[in-house]
């Protein structure tokens, strides 16, 4: 049997080095955020892959508002470390380091089955906001909102905290004759200076409501999403009533709210946050989410019933319209 001779040095199984960078797009350095090109192979995630009863599309990976109790911190940090590799890169990289699937339209249009859908709606804005302050200077969620204008009869949710919304009216007026269109507008709170203490950057409760009065006035179907209430925070009936109140003088059809939830992405990082700015309620959640994700049964319920009750009090309807 013949001797098999090594011609050179033998092929690395491993990479020897760092792996390249993402291509920066553009830099934001009064913000200090860099937008990063991160073409996307697919962008519809099934209801199979999320456990979620809709389809979703996410415009970008990461988030300029930065909101303490966002769960979709590890989908960064994956991507990061599959990009870069292991124990890379600043804890703030989800709010600072951008990255745009710059090709998600083109993928969209050529990818998206209606018949595939099965009735169920498209989501957009599930694990990143797709009107954060990329989406004015990139438009990859105008561009998948175009990418819907030659089908019909779908049904599709978006989700955001931003007013930038406001600039695709005429889009969503457009793709509202066609399908079924829900928009949900986020707020946790009417107070300003609280919602700044756990969402450092994103829009003013009032640009908000200003900009559901907006969608509203063009005959778009928009509602209040609360989502989180946070308890002892946020949860009070008072702040409840009031924001719903201001919801419905906007324009809102419906209102619907959901208690925090802490997964272990959103768990290290809003823990310790909550300490720093709310260091009274430490202890409290430490034994309401010390072996679940919720605050628990009975307080999920009960928070239910006081949003049930504020919104017949109101004449709301209730649901997000999905």
């Amino acid at each position: 049997m013949g001797t098999v001779r090594l011609m050179g040095a033998q092929l690395s199984l491993l990479p020897s080095g760092p792996r390249s960078p993402l291509p920066i797009l553009a830099e934001a350095p009064g913000r200090a955020v860099t937008f990063e090109s991160a073409p996307a192979r697919s962008v519809l995630n099934s209801p199979a892959a999320t456990h979620m009863p809709f389809w979703s599309v996410n415009p970008y990976i990461g988030c300029e508002f930065g909101c303490t109790y966002c769960y979709a911190r590890d989908t960064h940090r994956w991507t990061m470390e599959r990009v870069e590799g292991r124990g890379r890169g600043a804890a703030n990289a989800f709010e600072k380091r951008i990255l745009v699937k710059t090709n998600a339209p083109t993928i969209f249009r050529r990818t998206l089955i209606p018949a595939r859908m099965d009735g169920k709606p498209i989501v957009i804005g599930t694990a990143t906001d797709p009107y954060q302050p990329a989406e004015r200077r990139f438009r990859i969620t105008r561009g998948l909102l175009e990418s819907l204008l030659p089908h019909r009869d779908l049904h599709l949710g978006i989700i955001t905290k931003s007013p930038l919304i406001t600039r695709d009216t005429d889009l969503l007026v457009q793709l509202a004759e066609r399908h079924t269109v829900s928009i949900h507008i986020s707020l946790a709170a009417l107070e300003g200076r609280l919602v700044r203490r756990i969402e450092a950057r994103s829009p003013a409760p009032h640009a908000r409501l200003r900009a559901l009065g907006h969608l509203a006035a063009s005959g778009l179907d928009v509602g209040l999403l609360v989502a989180p209430i946070i308890p002892g925070v946020t949860d009070g009936r008072a702040q409840l009533t009031a924001l719903f109140r201001a919801a419905k003088d906007a324009g809102a059809r419906r209102v619907a709210g959901e208690a925090l939830r802490l997964g272990p992405a959103a768990r290290r990082h809003f823990l310790p946050h909550l300490a720093r700015e709310f260091p009274d309620l430490a202890a409290r959640y430490a034994r309401r989410y010390r072996h679940r994700q919720t605050a628990g049964a009975d307080y999920v319920a009960a928070l239910q019933r006081r949003i049930e009750a504020i919104r017949q009090d109101l004449g709301l309807d209730g649901g997000k319209g999905l």
